[in-house]
């Protein structure tokens, strides 16, 4: 394949390209190397085809260029922290740059390699959902106590701040707060998830009937009633009982296969409560610094609202980045949450008459 005619800008974004490939196939070869079976084998596949893609734009250069560029900075950040982080927060990174492809509009790029980053998307979406699942009832108990405990404790002590008691008040209130949030928060996960367990027990199949399979009729049985009275259609239904009598004629109990943990979607009831607990303990902290350092006053509550607007930002930031969505947008929208929470409680703590400070 010959170079097409390209300008000086054209090669050196093939180069770039040529970078950023073999930088990506990198951290697709770092995260097989930390995995097995499956998952391993996917993690190769998605190297291999990014070697396509560099192969590509080597043939275009008509060779390694005389000066290669560094790899975007996203991508060697990517690198560094496949063999540093957990695979899911690298997996949701790189989902969101996988769904940012640059070629779609480069007209040198091929059909087929668009294909492959729409694709790869997919897949890495995939690879992420199974950590997300994993992660979802333990992660949400963090990030609902770090934000209750930001949110509800900062509107504490700016509520209680703005009625004109003297700090020592406000940091006794901010402590007392800490610790009746967070045991109420703990004991409240607990006995949520624990409760969600026990009714999602109540709700799956059982193997009540397995022995009696062999003695139903193959075309006379009652099983399709229990597939129907699990929301499946009469006829598949039918089909599917008597496959499953026929496996007990011959000897073999059917197993079914495929679904979902649903226990590991709810996660362990006292990981969610201990998460809960000391999530929102570390966040409930947060506001009650500045009184804890000595501060008062306006001083104390603009410290309080900076640290806590920056830890707002944060743990929305990387909830979006988890979840594959945008992490700004995430921040911000956590941010407004928050002081609009704060900022009611403080209004309603002036209505009462008496002025901060």
């Amino acid at each position: 394949m010959s170079a097409p005619a390209a300008t000086p800008a054209d090669r050196r974004r093939w180069a770039q390209y040529l970078a950023d490939e073999r930088a990506e196939a990198n951290v697709y070869r770092r995260l097989a190397a930390s995995k097995t079976g499956e998952t391993r084998a996917i993690f190769e596949q998605l190297a291999a085809a990014e070697g396509r893609h560099e192969a590509h734009w080597l043939t275009l250069l008509g060779g390694e260029p005389p000066r290669m560029p560094r790899a975007s900075v996203r991508t060697r950040m990517l690198g560094w922290m496949a063999g540093r982080f957990g695979t899911l927060f690298v997996l949701a990174l790189t989902q969101q740059a996988e769904a940012r492809s640059p070629y779609d509009t480069e007209r040198f790029a091929t059909p087929a390699m668009r294909a492959d980053e729409k694709v790869h998307h997919e897949v890495v979406r995939g690879l992420a959902a199974r950590g997300r699942r994993r992660l979802s009832g333990t992660f949400r108990a963090a990030v609902f106590g770090a934000n209750d405990g930001l949110v509800s404790n900062l509107a504490l002590v700016l509520g209680i701040g703005a009625t004109g008691v003297s700090p020592q008040v406000v940091l006794f209130s901010g402590v007392a707060g800490l610790l009746a949030g967070a045991l109420s928060m703990g004991a409240g996960e607990f006995v949520s998830v624990r409760s969600q367990r026990e009714l999602l027990d109540a709700t799956e199949p059982t193997t009540f009937g397995v022995q009696a399979l062999p003695d139903l009729d193959i075309d006379s049985n009652e099983l399709a009633l229990v597939y129907r009275a699990r929301g499946m259609p009469e006829d598949e239904a039918i089909d599917r009982a008597r496959r499953a009598i026929a496996e007990a004629h011959a000897g073999r109990v059917p197993v079914r296969t495929g679904a979902i943990d649903i226990h590991e979607v709810v996660g362990g009831a006292w990981r969610a409560a201990s998460s809960s607990f000391l999530f929102f303990a570390s966040g409930a902290v947060i506001p009650v610094l500045p009184w804890i350092l000595g501060l008062t006053g306006v001083p104390a509550v603009l410290v309080a609202l900076v640290l806590v607007g920056l830890a707002l930002l944060g743990t929305g930031a990387t909830v979006g980045l988890l979840s594959g969505a945008p992490p700004l947008k995430r921040a911000l929208r956590q941010l407004a949450i928050g002081f609009g929470a704060a900022a009611l409680t403080y209004l309603l703590g002036l209505a009462f008459g008496v002025t901060l400070g």
